[in-house]
């Protein structure tokens, strides 16, 4: 609400319900809509509807709603329509452990949908950064005109710790771009020089067109190879071609380190612990922490890459944005995956000893 939403179109489940319970409650007070929908394909059809109408719109999730977000979800990359989406991940798969913490879904995020695009995923690690990442997930989605995605987990979205809250006047907030004036000339899909469009809210007066189908710069379907690369290829560059803006990641004691831990949510809370406990010991080791998982960060971590001996990587899954570290890594220095299934975080003690491995090796 403090980034201006107005409109939340959710279904309860655990651990993300008290998202939607919040939202239930305080929307209408502030002359905002809370809808509850049948389920999450029809809750991720009515952000992208109330966006149209001119409403910033979220909704909240966790492991089972997300999957069935994930074709809407590219309905929204598509049509270039901004919101944002909250997964709170849960231990995983299927049902699996509904109220206890995982980071299963992080791959999800970036290849759930089908299809070549760009996504935009935050990493909060406490509440306040739940917050705070709130707010920049609209302002990002808002400038870039699509889906953007906050992957918390279970045990930050029930931590119990202070947030500071902003007065409104010191929040910055990133409104989309609107049509030109002369409504004759606009066209729901031509790019500025940004390569994003500006938007017409539906019911204004200007002719808009919203197509699922690959289409040109009107809107309109065009159904051939040409029209398609051209349009997958912007939608991607308006994200790469921005990355400096976009990526985020925290650092610590990088300079002259030998081994670099790489972390997000709560394991990277769990990973400060252990780089404590390393250099207590003696160990050259410092931290990249996740802020935003995608776009990936794969210029820091290649370049780490090349003049230390190894990453540590623990995630509560058997490896996922390790794979991403391998990648950008070239085989240049050791991976250490630290796994777990989820149910439970890691404890410091099982990330020193996957330093104390590396700095072996």
């Amino acid at each position: 609400m403090a980034a201006g939403c107005m409109f939340f179109g959710g279904y309860p489940i655990t651990p993300a319900t008290e998202v939607a319970e919040r939202m239930a409650e305080r929307l209408p007070e502030v002359g905002g809509v809370y809808m509850q929908m049948e389920d999450e394909i029809a809750s991720m059809a009515a952000i992208l509807g109330a966006s149209w109408g001119g409403a910033k719109s979220m909704t909240g999730t966790s492991g089972p709603g997300f999957s069935l977000m994930m074709e809407n979800l590219g309905l929204g990359l598509i049509t270039e329509t901004p919101c944002v989406v909250v997964n709170i991940q849960r231990a995983a798969p299927s049902t699996g452990l509904p109220t206890l913490v995982g980071q299963g879904d992080m791959m999800q995020a970036r290849w759930g949908s089908h299809g070549p695009y760009e996504i935009i995923a935050l990493t909060p690690s406490s509440p306040q950064e739940l917050f705070d990442l709130t707010l920049r997930a609209f302002n990002l989605s808002e400038k870039y005109r699509l889906p953007v995605l906050v992957m918390g987990d279970a045990e930050v979205g029930h931590m119990t710790e202070k947030v500071v809250i902003p007065p409104p006047d010191e929040i910055e907030l990133i409104e989309r771009k609107p049509p030109p004036e002369d409504r004759a000339a606009f066209k729901t899909c031509l790019p500025d020089a940004d390569l994003v469009p500006p938007m017409a809210r539906a019911g204004d007066g200007y002719h808009v067109f919203v197509e699922s189908l690959t289409h040109d710069d009107r809107g309109y379907p065009v159904l051939n190879a040409e029209t398609h690369e051209a349009m997958v290829r912007r939608l991607h560059d308006k994200i790469l071609l921005h990355k400096e803006d976009i990526v985020d990641f925290e650092e610590r004691y990088l300079d002259g380190c030998d081994i670099v831990i790489l972390a997000y949510g709560i394991s990277a809370r769990i990973a400060a612990k252990s780089l404590d406990l390393a250099r207590a010991k003696g160990l050259k080791v410092g931290m990249l922490r996740l802020i935003v998982a995608w776009p990936f960060p794969e210029d820091a971590v290649r370049e780490l890459s090349k003049r230390i001996q190894g990453f540590v990587v623990p995630e509560i899954n058997y490896g996922q944005m390790s794979r991403e570290v391998e990648r950008c890594s070239r085989s240049d220095c050791l991976v250490e995956l630290i796994p777990r299934a989820g149910g439970e975080i890691h404890t410091p003690e099982e990330i020193l000893a996957g330093i104390e491995r590396v700095a072996r090796a």
